[in-house]
């Protein structure tokens, strides 16, 4: 099993953590999210791989830059 970091808004894949011990952490911070922010940011994939959408770099600067963007869940499609 693994944890896979995407962007939420581009889809770019960010990073993957594969560390057995890291993954069961309160390191990570789900425990942080309420319900509802976890059913929109983490995700179980079929294989067996926790999917957790955020916003790369280049989105947090796009959004930065353009604050209408965030009334749109995806602006590159």
């Amino acid at each position: 099993m693994a944890i896979r970091y995407y962007c939420r808004h581009c889809g770019t894949s960010i990073g993957t953590l594969e560390d057995e011990e890291l993954l069961v952490s309160p390191r990570l911070g789900f425990d942080q999210l309420t319900d509802e922010e976890q059913q929109q940011i983490i995700h179980y994939g079929s294989d067996g791989n926790v999917h957790v959408r955020v916003t790369c770099e280049d989105c947090e600067e796009a959004l930065e830059n353009n604050p209408h963007f965030h009334e749109l869940d995806r602006w590159i499609h």
